[in-house]
């Protein structure tokens, strides 16, 4: 689990706004009542059991638009293009918490 399932998202929606035309990075507003959003936080926070970071929004924001970058400028044709995108958002104040890396995540809360 962790943050494969997060990736995999951040890939998904990005090549969806390439494929929607969608023609800069900046366009690419995350809010609570984005799908992305909803199905990461369901995903990780099934009952809802923690309060989501407030900048865990933000971080959804840049990682989506890091990917859609990297998608419409063919970077997705390299070998590990995915490496620099995991770079910047490290970089980040506040990366992906903890939690959401912790294989046994959804156990605790049980």
């Amino acid at each position: 689990m962790g943050q494969e399932f997060y990736y995999i998202q951040m890939e998904k929606y990005a090549r969806q706004a390439v494929s929607e035309g969608i023609k800069s990075a900046e366009e690419l507003i995350v809010t609570m009542e984005s799908e992305i959003y909803r199905v990461l936080n369901l995903h990780y926070n099934r009952n809802n059991h923690i309060e989501v970071p407030s900048n865990f929004r933000y971080v959804v924001e840049q990682t989506l638009r890091e990917f859609y970058k990297a998608i419409q400028g063919g970077k997705d044709s390299e070998q590990s293009w995915k490496k620099s995108i995991y770079k910047i958002i490290s970089r980040l104040d506040d990366p992906v918490p903890e939690y959401f890396k912790s294989p046994n995540f959804l156990e605790q809360l049980e």
